[in-house]
């Protein structure tokens, strides 16, 4: 009898056993996903709580409570980490654990075009975690742009349009640092002596590029209007650049939202630096974020004999050039013609 007893009791206990092994096995080692992509992303923001990463995996999980358990018996609520994981279709408990703690995947991270810190810290914002007011604040520290040779004016400068790799819980401070350090890597020899060859500072090359990358859209023909501007400054002359004034009002009037397609008159009288019918040389910073491809246009100018141009009404988006100011004229004429004939006034 009492063998049977202890029959009885190890079948039981090998049963319960068992029922162990296979509910752990179940809630570590079988697939626990329920989306129907190969991958999901997955973003733990800075100081989050265990609950908030509940939160955000709960759509993604079969069994999000079997999940929980696996976690905390693995420790992870005391050790969570801040970044993006990629989730893959099929992983289990145990590998979803582990990718979270200890797999952050760097992201690519793009822009281009701004036209003020504030543009690029709101463009900035909607890729990393960092918020447009700490970006902000990290790109106009006034003691960071005394240490790095910036100033408000310039600062945009150090900003080089591209696709960067970096983490996605990078903050505020360490993007900066890190385009701080793109910049000094992009401003190499010989690019240095590229712009002494042609008689600006490494500043004063991304000026007037912003001006190039305004007034033409085409890459291809960069470099002849960077090259129009060269001349005039080793003429002497006046850039005269409409994209300056337009920006000079913008900033007077602290309206950069504003569109102006035509420059009048009026606006060449405007008072400040940043007008290059009245200031000559190169403006004191740059009036928007050029493209490499604007740099390198200011770098590498075409060499030519003009002086002047204005868009091209018989071939959109590219201008018609002129040595001369009677033929800049006449290729003028043709064109408040047609501005006139559009109705475009302001």
């Amino acid at each position: 009898m009492i063998k049977k007893i202890i029959i009885a009791i190890v079948f039981i206990g090998l049963a319960a056993m068992a029922a162990f092994a296979y509910y752990v096995y179940n809630s570590v080692f079988v697939s626990n996903t329920a989306f129907n992509n190969e991958e999901a992303h997955v973003y733990i923001p800075t100081g989050a709580r265990f609950s908030d990463v509940l939160d955000e995996l709960r759509p993604l999980l079969d069994d999000a409570i079997a999940f929980e358990a696996v976690a905390n018996r693995k420790g992870y609520p005391a050790n969570i980490k801040p970044g993006h994981y990629l989730i893959k279709k099929g992983m289990n408990n145990n590998d979803i654990v582990n990718t979270i703690r200890s797999k952050n995947i760097p992201i690519d991270i793009k822009f281009n075009n701004q036209e003020r810190l504030e543009d690029l810290a709101g463009h900035m914002a909607n890729q990393i975690e960092a918020d447009s007011l700490s970006l902000i604040a990290a790109m106009r520290d006034p003691d960071f742009l005394v240490e790095a040779k910036f100033n408000t004016d310039t600062a945009l400068s150090m900003y080089i349009p591209n696709t960067y790799e970096l983490y996605w819980n990078t903050s505020a401070v360490e993007f900066r640092n890190r385009m701080l350090k793109e910049y000094k890597s992009f401003w190499n020899e010989s690019r240095l002596q590229k712009a002494k060859a042609v008689g600006l500072t490494n500043e004063q090359v991304m000026s007037l590029a912003a001006i190039v990358q305004k007034e033409t859209a085409k890459s291809d023909e960069r470099p002849r209007v960077a090259g129009v501007y060269i001349n005039r400054l080793n003429r002497g002359m006046l850039l005269q650049a409409d994209p300056t004034v337009i920006y000079a009002k913008k900033k007077s009037e602290n309206d950069f939202d504003q569109v102006i397609k035509r420059v009048l008159y009026v606006d060449l009288e405007l008072d400040s630096p940043y007008n290059t019918y009245k200031y000559a040389g190169v403006p004191p910073g740059p009036i928007a974020m050029p493209d490499i491809s604007s740099i390198e246009a200011v770098l590498n100018p075409e060499k030519h004999d003009y002086f002047y141009f204005v868009a091209d009404v018989t071939n959109f988006g590219y201008h018609k050039f002129a040595k001369t100011l009677t033929q800049h004229n006449v290729n003028k004429a043709a064109y408040v013609r047609w501005v006139n004939a559009n109705g475009v006034n302001r």
